[in-house]
């Protein structure tokens, strides 16, 4: 397994990053990493108490700029769009963004747009503040975007006739898979826009890593939750597949390096995805990794994109769409990682 860890994060200094879902999990150990490392880190955080502890962590370990706290609910397009504006209109460019944030596998919950809230966390919101971060993000000298799925994007379906399941049956863990292949899809849709531009877009996994997202199905583990369960954690005592995922999964902090690899290292292109090196990418160091082809469908990509426009209302401005490509079963090369 690889011997890379967060130690190995080349200097940042001079670099600006914003982490979304800071508050905890990995996007709290990714923030004190690079915090560790001399970044200017951003905390994107939808509870500001939680928000305030955390930036009082990550600030006993910065060895830069002070770590800053930005209120960022990604239920809510009007805060991602404000957050946006602020720091579009403040900031002299944004390096590296981490779309950290998520919720896994909720009851049904609907934020007040309307959106399933799996599918408004991990991604519509973070779909809009790239595009709404866009300008920021290009006026750094090699910017990043890099977006966390999940190895559960294996069992997701590009159902994006219906994502809010307003036809369908809800069921959380199909819902939670298909936010994660959205995330993918957005990646690998906007590494192919975003060839002729300097920005690269990659993707990271954690595998099986021990944060809070896995007990509590009504709370998130990077900061942001289903709309009655910020804050709260389940008053029963954790279930024991809950105790037996704790037993064999990672620690938070080893979870947090992929992402870390994909938003630092130079070896990272675009349309990467990084995860785990161990059996099934459960834990282990950070490697490539491969996609499922599910995830590697431009024509269904291109489809989520053009419904996250018209839902968010957020266009990317001075990307181009590539031409149309044959769907499933294409050859396919680099920004998309081979399918495994």
């Amino acid at each position: 397994m690889s011997a890379w860890t967060a130690a190995d994060v080349p200097d940042q200094s001079g670099r600006t990053i914003l982490v979304t879902g800071a508050s905890s999990g990995l996007g709290l150990r990714t923030a004190e990493a690079l915090a560790a490392r001399g970044a200017a880190v951003l905390l994107g955080c939808r509870s500001m108490p939680r928000g305030e502890r955390a930036r009082a962590q990550v600030a006993e370990v910065a060895t830069g700029p002070a770590p800053a706290l930005v209120r960022l609910d990604l239920t809510d397009l009007g805060s991602v769009r404000t957050s946006a504006v602020t720091l579009t209109s403040s900031l002299r460019h944004l390096d590296v963004l981490v779309n950290n944030a998520g919720i896994m596998a909720p009851p049904l919950a609907r934020t007040a747009e309307g959106f399933e809230s799996q599918f408004a966390t991990n991604h519509l919101g973070h779909f809009a503040l790239t595009g709404l971060l866009l300008p920021a993000l290009l006026r750094a000298p090699a910017p990043r975007v890099v977006t966390v799925s999940s190895v559960m994007h294996r069992m997701g379906r590009a159902r994006w006739d219906d994502p809010n399941f307003e036809e369908s049956r809800y069921r959380p863990w199909a819902a939670y898979g298909s936010s994660k292949l959205a995330n993918l899809q957005f990646t690998f849709e906007l590494a192919r826009r975003a060839a002729a531009t300097k920005l690269v877009a990659v993707a990271a996994h954690p595998g099986l890593a021990a944060t809070n997202l896995v007990p509590a199905r009504t709370e998130a583990a990077t900061g942001t939750t289903a709309p009655a369960g910020e804050g709260r954690r389940e008053a029963s005592r954790p279930s024991l597949s809950t105790r037996v995922t704790h037993l064999f999964a990672q620690s938070d902090a080893q979870g947090a390096l992929p992402q870390l690899y994909a938003a630092t290292m130079p070896d990272v292109g675009p349309g990467d995805f990084w995860g785990p090196d161990g059996p099934f990418g459960a834990r282990g160091g950070p490697t490539r990794t491969g996609a499922a082809r599910a995830a590697c469908d431009e024509a269904a990509a291109r489809r989520l994109w053009e419904l996250s426009e018209e839902l968010t209302g957020v266009t990317y401005a001075g990307l181009t769409a590539p031409p149309a490509r044959p769907a499933p079963g294409a050859s396919r090369t680099r920004p998309r990682p081979s399918p495994t």
